[in-house]
């Protein structure tokens, strides 16, 4: 790591954007990107997502901003002073402030290298290649060896600042990384509620699991199906449940359980259901966003069953969240596409009409073609077909 990626780390992170950081730091926005990739994988913590055309810390960079900020601050301050720009911070390795700051504390070379197994020649070569990125001299030659330029007396404690700063990230990320080793993480579509058969079938896994593994953790995460395959590329998840049947060719996977789908709304609609063409384009349809499986499912519904002009005169609503658009069907007059066994389950539920057999939500576990991973994926796919078929 090295103190140029630190400030322009830090400066994405204010901005929110690569282009703005990458301007105001006088670098091309493709090195910021990198840059932030360094970062990302030397901490090993995913640092920003998208949102719109701004980039988001994530919910593990927000606990880490105010150090990166420390130690971006540090490192301006060593590459020049307060007066000191994020354009003028030259790529000093960590590496480097670390051998400087032993250099200066034994005043000797020879000793340091010996120490770290490093040939004299090398060490020096790298203290002259940081005078020359600092644009001071840091050390003058004596007797006994090196002594300390005022340059150098003002540095040290800045680059031992510094160094700690990076420490505590880093010791932060070492933590979290043991805990992930002791832990598998399983990406899961979000389910309609408490009763729904996802819940239940992932309250039933985490039961199983933790008794057939209690050294081994199972964490769960809700979020979208293109979400889930995002984070099982990355290894964010170890194997994920989506509510699709396909699936990228790259990874293996198992038909989990299928359910049908029903049309849900108010009982006053959907019993005086006359065209159902005119139904679904006289009533607001509440329907998940283009990343779920679900959505898919309805997009294809509505294709198949309105005209290219009545498709553009439905209303569709994009809700993330199943509760909130049983709610609306519920309580606000509104139409959606869900399934239908997870729909009966809740407390008074709406009225619903069972579409033909083709529209189903078909839940899909995937995990990487790799044998650990088709271990673990194996063993969860039998404990969740077996909490399928006890529901």
């Amino acid at each position: 790591m090295d103190i140029a990626t630190i400030v322009l780390v830090d400066m994405t992170l204010r901005e929110g954007r690569i282009r703005r950081a990458a301007k105001l730091c006088g670098r091309p926005p493709s090195s910021v990107s990198a840059a932030v990739r360094r970062f990302e994988q030397a901490i090993s913590v995913p640092l920003l997502r998208r949102d719109g055309a701004m980039l988001m810390p994530t919910l593990e960079a927000r606990t880490r901003i105010s150090e990166i900020a420390l130690a971006a601050e540090t490192a301006m301050l060593l590459a020049g002073g307060e007066s000191s720009g994020a354009d003028a911070v030259p790529p000093v390795r960590l590496a480097a402030l670390d051998r400087f700051v032993k250099i200066a504390r034994t005043g000797s070379i020879r000793s340091v290298a010996r120490t770290l197994g490093l040939g004299q020649p090398q060490l020096t070569r790298q203290m002259a290649d940081l005078e020359r990125h600092l644009s001071r001299r840091l050390f003058e030659r004596a007797h006994s060896g090196v002594i300390c330029t005022e340059a150098a007396l003002a540095a040290i404690p800045l680059a031992e600042k510094l160094l700690q700063s990076w420490g505590r990230l880093t010791r932060a990320s070492d933590d979290r990384f043991r805990r992930d080793a002791t832990t598998w993480r399983l990406g899961a579509v979000m389910p309609l509620g408490p009763e729904s058969e996802i819940a239940r079938m992932l309250a039933a896994l985490t039961a199983a699991w933790h008794a057939a593994h209690p050294r081994q953790h199972l964490f769960i995460s809700s979020t979208t199906a293109d979400e889930l395959v995002t984070g099982l590329k990355s290894r964010r998840f170890d194997a994920v449940l989506l509510d699709v049947a396909d699936y990228p060719s790259e990874f293996d996977g198992r038909l989990v359980s299928q359910t049908p789908l029903a049309l849900a709304g108010p009982a006053a609609k959907l019993s005086a259901m006359g065209d159902l063409a005119q139904l679904l384009c006289s009533s607001p349809i509440a329907v998940p966003s283009v990343k779920s499986g679900l959505r898919r499912e309805a997009t294809r519904f509505l294709e198949d069953t309105l005209s290219e002009s009545e498709r553009r005169r439905i209303t569709l609503v994009e809700v993330d969240s199943i509760p909130v658009i049983i709610n609306l069907v519920t309580h606000h007059g509104y139409l959606s596409v869900l399934p239908e066994s997870s729909l009966a389950r809740v407390h008074r539920p709406p009225a619903m009409i069972q579409l033909a057999p083709a529209y189903k939500q078909s839940l899909t576990l995937v995990w990487p073609r790799r044998a650990l991973w088709a271990q673990v994926g194996e063993a969860l796919f039998r404990m969740m077909t077996a909490a399928a078929a006890r529901s």
